[in-house]
This record gives structure tokens, sequence and C-alpha cells, in this order.
């Protein structure tokens, strides 16, 4: 199969992943990261680098974020949000770290592909990512791809889309956002 065909069939099934996700759940996950004191994210492997991406756009927004793991990451309180993504929700650091954050009084914000996972059922409001499970071969479940690429993708999306409509609604101009860029690179 040419690359170009299969780059086609990557974007129209993240279109058609994208397109399932509630746009309810979408909009609580702005609202809860512009009411939060502070932002924490978490997730394992791949999924957790899509977080980190995530809480460096926040950190270019302007908003006090934090990636759970890093020593330079103060405890959780009550008015601090954790955003825990996992396709599966059952990584062992994205449930134990919401069980830990929920304690605390935080506010738990779930993404994952398994509404009724641990990590679901810890948290105080999901989105879900309808992709298929990491066990699934290319082609085997709705995906051409290797089981985990599609929600990591989608999550990567879906967060960096979440990013756009926080700054509009901060009013944030790319300057600022430039201003805020790594320059220890």
């Amino acid at each position: 199969m040419p690359i170009k065909q299969t780059i086609h069939e990557i974007l129209d099934e993240m279109s058609r992943t994208l397109d399932q996700v509630p746009s309810p759940g979408l909009e609580a996950l702005v609202d809860a990261v512009l009411e939060a004191d502070r932002i924490y994210v978490v997730g394992g492997g791949r999924s957790g680098l899509m977080a980190r991406a995530f809480a460096m756009r926040l950190m270019h927004l302007g908003l006090v974020t934090y990636v759970v793991g890093e020593t330079t990451t103060p405890s959780i309180r009550s008015g601090d949000l954790l955003v825990s993504c996992s396709a599966s929700g059952e990584t062992q650091v994205t449930v134990l770290v919401s069980q830990v954050a929920q304690k605390a009084g935080a506010r738990v914000f779930a993404i994952t592909a398994t509404p009724d996972s641990p990590m679901a059922r810890l948290a105080n409001e999901t989105v879900v990512i309808p992709a298929p499970a990491k066990q699934t071969p290319p082609g085997g479940g709705g995906s051409v791809q290797y089981g985990g690429s599609l929600f990591e993708q989608a999550l990567l999306v879906l967060l960096d889309a979440l990013s756009v409509e926080i700054g509009r609604r901060l009013g944030t101009p790319p300057q600022e956002l430039e201003s805020r860029h790594a320059n220890l690179e």
C-alpha cells in the first residue's frame, strides 16, 4: 500500500474517531481547566507524551501547569485539576495518581477509550475517545494502525483543539505564547 494512501486512511479514521467524542465532555474539560487553580497532567507511555504536550501548551497560555512525576511538581490540593490520560484506563500510574488526587480534594478528569475502567470510575468526569485497544492488530479493529496509535493521535489533536479554545476564551494573543516559549534549548 502506498504511504500516501495510508496517511489518508489514518487522517480519515482520526476524523471519524474525533467526530464521535461528545461535545459536552469537551466543553466541561475546557471549563474545568479555566476554573482550576493549577492543572496537573498524567499519563504513561505515549499517552503521557501527549499529556506533556498539553501541559506545555497550557503553560504557553499562562496557566500554572505541572506534569506528574517531575521533581518540581508540588502536591495537589482542593481547587486543582488532574487530567489523567490512558486508553485502557488501567495504567497503574494514572489510576494511583487519580486516587491520590481525589483524596486530596482535587477534581479529576479522565480521557480514555474505556469508559468503565478503574481510572474513569475514579474521575469526576470522563471524555471517551472511541479507539481500539492496544492489543488490536493493524486492520483488525477499525484502525489501519497498530493498537494504541489511534487513541494517542486523537488525544493529541483533541488536546491541541482544547488549547486553542482555551486560548480564545482567555484572549491570549500569539505573541504572548511566543514570549513563554523555551529559550534555554
